[in-house]
């Protein structure tokens, strides 16, 4: 698995819109043949704050190709770097130990 964290504060347009936006890239990835089940996406914001998280894990690099290859997987990287402010980090993250369960 690799996973990645990325990261930004929220700058333009509305948190409700942007919400929104987030899930429904998410029920795109879940609705997708090719990818649901091999990408695991996450997004998180700070309680009462405008910094947000999204954590994403891929099974394989081709899982990982056919995110990037799909219709709706541009446009939401632009979107996010748009709610950014152009200022978006994603982070290479790399598991050390972990509990069994994992939420």
């Amino acid at each position: 698995m690799k996973h990645f964290m990325i990261k930004y504060r929220f700058t333009t347009g509305t948190k409700e819109d942007w919400h929104r936006a987030v899930e429904n890239f998410i029920a795109a990835i879940n609705a997708d043949p090719d990818i649901a089940g091999h990408i695991s996406y996450r997004c998180m914001k700070r309680r009462d704050g405008d910094d947000y998280y999204h954590l994403a894990a891929t099974d394989s690099d081709q899982a990982t190709k056919a995110l990037q290859s799909k219709t709706f997987f541009r446009p939401y990287t632009e979107a996010t770097e748009r709610v950014g402010g152009g200022h978006v980090e994603v982070v290479p993250l790399e598991i050390i130990a972990e509990t069994d369960f994992c939420a």
